[in-house]
């Protein structure tokens, strides 16, 4: 990471703070030491590594944003995207996990749980003592979330859920998952509300394992719910608050996701510009070749634009301001960028970027669900539309 951006009511500051560059270099040696030994490994066998994010736990990366008094580091948005991207260099799987796992389950317990829940659930999430689940998207409703089919009837003091999740990381290994179910009308954004539902309630279970082309060492599955009971009070907030509170945990989510596209399009050109230096050809290093200098300069201006727009969202979250539209930019600029970055790394090795004994065929897998998950490309332009027409 070369810069950063970070707006104040001062002006802008384009330097790391001493967080940043601590958090960075803890996750270089923590990638040297527990990452980069087995990450192949765990891509091709698609073993989710519960160790390594047990280990992340106790440096205080799975509980970022969580405050000390619920057993966080108590960090903010800007040290929490700095963790993304340094992870996500090292491996997208492993940087995705973590992101999935802060910013949406533990994400929207911090924002929406009653102190009772914060108390019960936060401490344990935060230092990853549990591995968390976040499910909104089934199998006939990803953007149309508002369609979905899973549904919570009320019967006395308990919801009976029946119904399924599917995308859903973390669905087999979760211990807790915060899922969102219809408790209305279809369609109605004020027809769905949010559980925290604990592996091991009865008729909750984790269903089929999904055979991914990237991220494969990120466990993503479905979770299945038959005549599942919850307790009211594992509702959050009030019946009907849940699509609304899905939707602004999904504002935060974003800049994850712009963060990860980050990590993973940095890792691809700085693998590039090395190799590029090395690789000879017709007597000098293919860096020298201008079809080659262009690419790397397209890679690194294009990537320094993305971590701009990806800082601004995640300073105007620090700062409590609305960011639906900065982190929409930057959810879908930085995700663009990702693939393209990752496209050309595989080029610029050549033959041996198509395989596996090179870092770039990773990264190439690994970068196309960035233009996926948490919203579509297409769908981030349709909330940026709508928010310029707003303005």
């Amino acid at each position: 990471m070369s810069s950063t951006v970070l707006e104040n009511n001062t002006g802008m500051n384009f330097g790391l703070n001493e967080n940043q560059i601590a958090i960075a270099d803890m996750i270089r040696k923590f990638g040297k030491d527990h990452i980069y030994p087995q990450m192949m490994e765990w891509d091709e066998a698609q073993i989710f590594p519960v160790d390594v994010f047990k280990k992340l736990g106790e440096l205080g990366l799975m509980g970022v944003l969580v405050p000390e008094e619920f057993g966080g580091s108590g960090l903010s948005y800007t040290e929490y995207v700095t963790a993304i991207i340094e992870l996500s260099k090292i491996c997208g799987s492993i940087g995705l996990s973590m992101a999935a796992h802060n910013s949406l389950c533990t994400g929207h317990i911090l924002a929406f749980g009653n102190e009772e829940q914060k108390k019960k659930y936060l401490p344990k999430l935060a230092t990853a003592e549990w591995i968390g689940a976040w499910g909104l998207t089934e199998t006939g409703t990803g953007s149309d979330a508002g369609g979905m089919a899973t549904t919570a009837v009320k019967e006395g003091d308990y919801y009976i859920i029946n119904g399924s999740k599917n995308f859903i990381t973390h669905a087999i290994s979760g211990n807790v998952a915060v899922v969102i179910v219809r408790t209305g009308e279809k369609g109605d954004s004020h027809g769905m509300s949010a559980f925290i539902i604990e592996k091991g309630t009865a008729g909750f279970k984790s269903g089929k394992k999904e055979n991914k082309l990237g991220m494969r060492a990120s466990e993503t599955a479905e979770l299945i719910f038959d005549n599942c009971r919850v307790h009211k009070d594992q509702m959050m907030g009030k019946e009907g608050d849940g699509f609304i509170q899905a939707m602004k945990v999904l504002d935060g989510g974003r800049i994850s996701i712009a963060a990860l596209s980050c990590g993973i399009a940095r890792g691809a050109y700085e693998c590039s510009l090395k190799y590029s230096k090395e690789r000879e050809q017709f007597g000098k290093a293919i860096s020298q070749f201008q079809a080659i200098g262009f690419k790397l300069a397209d890679m690194a201006t294009e990537l320094e634009a993305a971590e701009l727009l990806t800082f601004k969202a995640a300073d105007l979250k620090n700062r409590h301001q609305k960011m639906t539209k900065e982190g929409a930019y930057a959810k879908y600029y930085a995700s663009e960028v990702c693939v393209r970055n990752a496209n050309e790394a595989v080029q610029i090795f050549g033959g041996y970027g198509f395989t596996k004994d090179f870092p770039a065929e990773k990264y190439y897998r690994d970068s196309k669900l960035c233009t996926i998950g948490e919203g579509t490309s297409e769908i981030q332009k349709l909330v940026i539309s709508r928010e310029l027409l707003k303005d």
